[in-house]
């Protein structure tokens, strides 16, 4: 058994685990965030995706003992205070989902996505989400809710307190800052 200590969504654990445990399975066996999906345990789909120390990652292809004195997020810590994270509302204006089952990793990369580019193009979007596959919306929606996401979290004026907060609001939620 090795020591792992983790902080996820904001919450700190200390737990013994097997060397090869995936830090999926950490996620959903030990801690039930069991919005973070189990896909093709292959790194291929995406559904995993959650944030390490502020970057996605595919958790399946992530021991948990590699993420220890790290910082987790998951679908599961985005929304503050009962309010949908901006891309949590985009994807749900846009009717990016269907099945729902890549939902929480492609909003994961998006947010991701969006820390590093907070203006895509199309063809950027379609780009940044490669590595997240959807078998049933063909992506039509989900680009335009990563696009609809950006202007909305765009600051609304120059101030320092609009753009503040919105930097913020990133970093939070686990941008590639």
């Amino acid at each position: 058994m090795a020591q792992v200590r983790v902080t996820v969504d904001g919450v700190e654990y200390a737990d013994d685990v097997e060397p090869r445990m995936l830090l999926v399975q950490y996620l959903r066996e030990r801690l039930g965030k069991t919005g973070t999906v189990i896909g093709c345990d292959t790194s291929n789909c995406g559904a995993c995706t959650v944030h390490l120390n502020g970057q996605s990652v595919k958790s399946c292809s992530v021991l948990a003992v590699q993420a220890d004195g790290s910082e987790v997020a998951t679908i599961e810590g985005l929304a503050r205070d009962g309010q949908l994270h901006p891309v949590q509302q985009a994807f749900n204006d846009n009717h990016a989902l269907q099945c729902g089952f890549c939902t929480p990793g492609m909003i994961m990369q998006s947010i991701d996505l969006l820390g590093d580019n907070p203006d895509p193009s199309e063809l950027e979007v379609r780009h940044g989400l490669e590595g997240n596959l959807c078998r049933c919306t063909g992506y039509q929606n989900i680009v335009r809710a990563v696009r609809d996401a950006a202007q909305k979290m765009k600051p609304a004026s120059g101030t320092p307190d609009t753009a503040e907060s919105a930097a913020t609001s990133a970093s939070v939620s686990g941008g590639g800052n």
